[in-house]
């Protein structure tokens, strides 16, 4: 057994979001564990680019209202308790509400190799969001 120190919350780089986000890593296994865990709080309106994960994401909210969307336009409002799953490859975006902060523990895990599963892509178009909120 170990117990880690509690790692220091740094601000999300502004090339993968839109506003202000800030990360703090929760763990990062060592292979042959592959998983990866973090709290990312969310200031009003602030969200992810569009992402995909090649093994997938789990999102658990833990405050406000979560907006996850896919490349369909499906739109899933998650409240503080429940979950969502994204599989993997699935391209989507995930972030607060305009009008209130949102925190969710992000758990995925690393490709086999031990590298980076999460591919970034374009921002999330301010029309995109703004229906969103409305789905």
């Amino acid at each position: 057994m170990e117990l880690k120190p509690t790692a220091a919350t740094v601000k999300a780089p502004s090339s993968n979001f839109t506003g202000d986000v800030y990360l703090t890593p929760i763990h990062r296994g060592q292979l042959p564990s592959r998983m990866t865990a973090s709290l990312v709080r969310f200031t009003p309106g602030a969200h992810t680019n569009w992402h995909r994960h090649d093994v997938g994401q789990t999102l658990h909210v833990s405050e406000g209202v979560a907006l996850v969307g896919t490349r369909d336009g499906s739109v899933v409002h998650a409240t503080a308790g429940q979950t969502v799953v994204c599989p993997p490859g699935e391209e989507h975006w995930h972030g607060a509400s305009a009008d209130a902060f949102m925190s969710h523990f992000a758990l995925l895990e690393v490709n086999e190799d031990g590298s980076d599963p999460t591919t970034w892509l374009e921002p999330v178009g301010e029309a995109e969001y703004t229906a969103a909120q409305r789905a």
